[in-house]
């Protein structure tokens, strides 16, 4: 594992131990250091050096959000009424403490942030738009547009690994 100008190079090995753990992260350190080709103490160290750097952030449980009753997926894009840091700041304070917030990025183009939220259906969505997102500080627009179907879902894919 190499730092190259703020990226971190992964070798072969790294990379394998990273697909794996995308693959299975229960997989105990012995399965791990089978599937890989290492010790299981040489498999341990490695993990708790991409643990150390950052790549590895945590381990998650994947939750099949159809399963808890949370079926309806909604993208969010919302205009704030000045880009400056200050609007920026707000904004971001507060969407992070809305719960039922998935994700939020800021972008570039017409449109300040894409939000993902996921809700129970069209009621409890107008719920989170009155009770949360129409709130939020700064706000000149709303728009939502409700997913009728996820087609695909990935953490990172692998072949992000090996560029």
């Amino acid at each position: 594992m190499l730092e190259n100008s703020g990226v971190i190079e992964l070798d072969r090995i790294d990379v394998r131990i990273l697909a794996e753990l995308l693959s299975d992260a229960r997989a105990s350190q012995i399965e791990l250091a089978e599937k890989v080709g290492l010790s299981p103490t040489a498999c341990a160290r490695r993990i708790r050096q991409l643990e150390e750097t950052g790549i590895i952030r945590g381990y998650r449980a994947d939750l099949e959000p159809t399963a808890l009753g949370l079926v309806t997926t909604v993208v969010v894009t919302i205009t704030l009424e000045k880009q400056s840091e200050e609007y920026l700041a707000a904004f971001e304070a507060a969407i992070a403490r809305c719960p039922d917030v998935v994700s939020c990025h800021l972008m570039s183009g017409s449109d300040d942030y894409h939000l993902q939220v996921i809700a129970r259906d069209i009621a409890d969505f107008e719920r989170i738009h009155k009770q949360h997102l129409s709130r939020m500080p700064g706000v000149a627009r709303i728009h939502s547009s409700f997913a009728m179907r996820e087609v695909v879902r990935r953490a990172i894919p692998e072949t992000a690994l090996q560029r």
